[in-house]
């Protein structure tokens, strides 16, 4: 007799208790659920009492709607054992009790390593249980509580759970319930299927919300759902569903309540499981689906089928069923596509293929800027928060490496700068440019990016405005990445797909505080610096495990240690904790593995582990120009000048418009002697920068080396005075009028040693000024007394011209290079 649904009048088959098409429960609460009882098992049995005369209790292991379950031993046979007691209110239902046995002596039957023994089935004290085999592990499913399993571990797994049903299903038996929490793993790793047969007896993949909780439900087949007649292929559907779990780490179907689950089961199609986890492979999605197939016809008919595909993908093997039904896959979307268009008729259809055959960029977008984004919020304080918004965008687009992405130093410039789309392009050297605005809506920030095809002409690609709270901000910015790499038909790696989902959320006041610190410390000036240290102690206040704000610290500490400011051995042991903790909270930030390229180059001086995380940082971001342009100077120090112009070439391509990067570039060429290339790269840098050291300093050394003496002393001046020392070009001044070029060179380094006696200089800076005197042995005095303290400035001795020029010959200063495990000679 059929039941009609109360709520749609769909007629349902007489045993179903959720309608098939809106799936509302077709019986009350009383009549579908057994909870109230079930849950309530006979009171616990004492530990170290006897059970039958054989089974002394050791401790109870778990309590469920299936009743309870006891460890034990036999002490007849000495050996562990797992107890599981019927529930006492259905002990003395007969045809209860009848299916239990039978059930319970087939699954006895099963012998297979992926199964767990049935030893009995026995009655004693007026309680019915079953004996079975004691599993040392824990449940599948408490096993994915911490995460999806690894793509081998979870084949491995899956292989094993499939061997174990394909066992049963030959003799006959059907699960009826396969669930994660049903499969044990032993501490080898060996999966074990449990309770065949018991909760078809109950009922119990039927239980309500108002008992247990909603696993079951959530495993079953749309056929279990619909109350009709199951066979092999429902235990197929909860393999499929169990496959879905170890693979994500979640559920396909899932509900607040148990009808909504239902109704998942029964209409909706589960996202994707490449969707959550990228680098799964398609063909291990392919076998989900198939498992998955809400018609049993479509599905896997035997496990067989399922575990040859396993096998065969285990193998590095794509099966040939699963390729076709990819190729259709592939001609289904197209055929779609093209009936949508065909619904607007064959004009549109012509239209559509005329703009995007014949129009427009045929090929990939490589090469893009974000341009500053506009402060809408109505605050002009919050410009940090904007600006941090701009740097974010691009650090996640940055992590494309099939992507060229404009450096913030670059683009920064453009802020406030009237010009059109295609005019910027141009002088970035990019195919496309992304804009956009930024709002806070009290906890929220709603930002609108526009993504422009920029030559020949404007041409609009893509808008999005999206609504966040403030701690999805990150997650946010990966989002629009991973749409701009879309629009610009951009291919992402598996792994550059992974890092850009796994973006996580923030904590608010933390990010703000973080970005206000980032914002002083770009200025590298000693004052802001120590406010920008603030913000970020404010920052690990608000949240102890901020990665980047544990990246900022350092880096602030470092950078007094590079320039000179402080002893660098007091600054590193407070700084190095900051870094270490970085790391272990986020072992993929390429922020904190330049940080430790920094501190083991010019703290440590450990060339292959420096060059080994600045080849890290980059993979991680490889349009990560700070470390690249920082990864030439260190090549540069090993005198490996061909491959520091590669990687300043390269930084210069991604942050075009950066002065230090036109200086590191220049430092490399004079170490190829190149001083008149290095003279127009340091002109272009102070063209840039008006005061930029590094320029100046390589525009002096440039000209130094050329024996263009009146050059070089207006450069050096230039650099000391650019530096807000003064009194230093005014002391080199005097020392001119009586020495000439030689005598304001050591007015400048002989006033320079006379200061470090009261405030700390780096020894390096001054064994510098040495070399342009030509004192070989005061160089030498401040190089030892650099050498002494780890100077971190101390490696550029590889890497100047000058110092090399001077001291190549003398057999102390090849010694120090040895020491330091530099390249000896020019």
């Amino acid at each position: 007799m059929a039941i009609i649904c109360p709520k749609c009048q769909h007629e349902n088959p007489e045993e179903a208790l959720y309608c098939s098409k809106c799936a509302a429960p077709l019986k009350s609460a009383e009549e579908i659920s057994m909870t109230k009882t079930i849950i309530t098992p006979k009171e616990s049995l004492q530990k170290g009492s006897t059970l039958a005369g054989r089974y002394k209790i050791i401790e109870e292991l778990g309590r469920g709607g299936m009743g309870v379950v006891y460890k034990a031993e036999d002490t007849k046979l000495k050996r562990t054992v797992a107890l599981k007691f019927l529930p006492p209110e259905l002990t003395h239902i007969p045809e209860v009790k009848e299916r239990f046995r039978r059930e319970a002596q087939a699954a006895a039957a099963l012998d297979h390593p992926n199964i767990c023994t049935v030893y009995e089935f026995d009655e004693a004290e007026e309680t019915t249980f079953i004996s079975m085999a004691y599993i040392e592990g824990h449940s599948l499913k408490k096993k994915i509580e911490s995460g999806p399993l690894d793509i081998d571990e979870a084949i491995k797994t899956a292989m094993q759970v499939a061997e174990g049903l394909q066992e049963a299903h030959k003799k006959g038996v059907v699960h009826r319930d396969i669930k994660s929490a049903n499969i044990m793993v032993d501490e080898r790793g060996q999966a074990n299927i449990m309770d065949f047969g018991l909760a078809r007896m109950t009922g119990g993949t039927l239980l309500t919300q108002e008992g247990t909780a909603m696993g079951t439900i959530a495993y079953m087949s749309p056929e279990q759902a619909r109350g009709e007649e199951v066979d092999f292929r429902t235990d197929i559907w909860s393999l499929g569903v169990v496959l879905y779990e170890i693979f994500s780490g979640q559920l396909p179907f899932k509900g607040e309540r148990d009808q909504s689950v239902v109704y998942s089961i029964l209409k909706e199609k589960p996202k994707p499981i490449t969707d959550i986890k990228a680098d799964i492979p398609v063909s291990i999605e392919q076998v989900v689906s198939k498992a998955l197939e809400k018609k049993p016809d479509k599905r896997y008919q035997q496990v067989e089928e399922l575990l040859d595909d396993l096998k065969s993908i285990s193998a590095g093997i794509v099966p040939e069923e699963i390729k076709v039904r990819l190729r259709k896959a592939k001609l289904h979307r197209r055929k779609r596509v093209i009936s949508y268009a065909g619904i607007a008729g064959i004009i549109i259809i012509a239209s559509v293929l005329a703009l995007s055959l014949f129009t427009g960029r045929a090929e990939a977008i490589d090469s893009i800027a974000v341009l500053p984004l506009k402060n809408q919020t109505g605050d002009a304080e919050k410009e940090y928060m904007v600006d941090g918004a701009t740097n974010e965008l691009i650090d996640q687009l940055s992590k494309i490496g099939a992507l060229q992405v404009r450096s913030r130093t670059t683009v920064m410039q453009f802020k406030g700068v009237e010009k059109s789309i295609p005019e910027i392009a141009r002088e970035l050297k990019v195919d496309a440019v992304v804009e956009g605005t930024v709002y806070q809506l009290g906890e929220s920030v709603r930002v609108t990016v526009r993504l422009y095809d920029a030559l020949p002409e404007e041409r609009s690609l893509w808008t999005e405005t999206y609504d966040r709270a403030m701690t999805d901000v990150v997650v946010m910015y990966s989002e629009m990445a991973r749409s701009i790499a879309d629009k610009t038909r951009v291919k992402l790696t598996a792994e550059e797909t992974a890092r850009l989902r796994n973006a996580r959320q923030v904590n608010p006041e933390a990010y703000e505080a973080f970005l206000k610190g980032m914002s002083h410390w770009y200025k590298l000036t000693p004052p802001d610096l120590d406010v920008a240290q603030q913000y970020f102690e404010s920052a690990l206040e608000k949240d102890p495990n901020y990665a980047l704000a544990h990246t900022g610290m350092f880096f602030v500490m470092h950078s007094r240690s590079q320039m000179g400011w402080v002893p660098p051995g007091e600054v590193i042991a407070k700084a190095r904790p900051f870094l270490l903790k970085a790391l272990e909270l986020d072992n993929t930030l390429p922020e904190a593995h330049f940080a430790m390229a920094a501190m083991k180059t010019w703290n440590e001086w450990d060339w292959e582990g420096g060059e080994a995380s600045f080849l890290r940082a980059i993979e991680l971001n490889p349009n990560f120009s700070m470390a690249r342009v920082y990864y030439s100077m260190l090549l540069s120090h090993l005198k490996r000048p061909e491959e520091a112009i590669t990687q300043a070439e390269r930084a210069l391509e991604l942050d075009p418009l950066n002065s230090m990067f036109m200086a590191m570039y220049g430092n490399a060429l004079i170490l190829l002697g190149k001083y008149d290339e290095a003279i127009v790269m340091a002109r272009k840098a102070i063209r840039t920068s008006p005061n930029d050291p590094a320029g100046l300093s390589i525009l002096w050394e440039s000209f130094h080396m050329k024996g263009q003496y009146e050059e070089a002393l207006g450069a050096a001046k230039a650099f000391y005075t650019g530096q807000g020392l003064t009194p230093i070009a005014d002391v080199m001044s005097s020392g001119y009028e009586t020495g000439g070029y030689s005598g304001a060179m050591k007015s400048v380094a002989d006033t320079l040693a006379a200061f470090s006696k009261e405030t700390f200089i780096g020894p390096f800076w001054i064994a510098f000024a040495y070399g342009f005197t030509g004192e070989k042995e005061k160089a030498l005095e401040w190089l030892e007394k650099g050498y002494e303290i780890k100077d971190p400035s101390m490696p550029f001795i590889g890497g100047h011209g000058v110092i090399n020029n001077l001291l190549d010959g003398d057999p102390r200063y090849q010694d120090l290079l040895r020491r330091m495990n530099l390249p000896t000679g020019k």
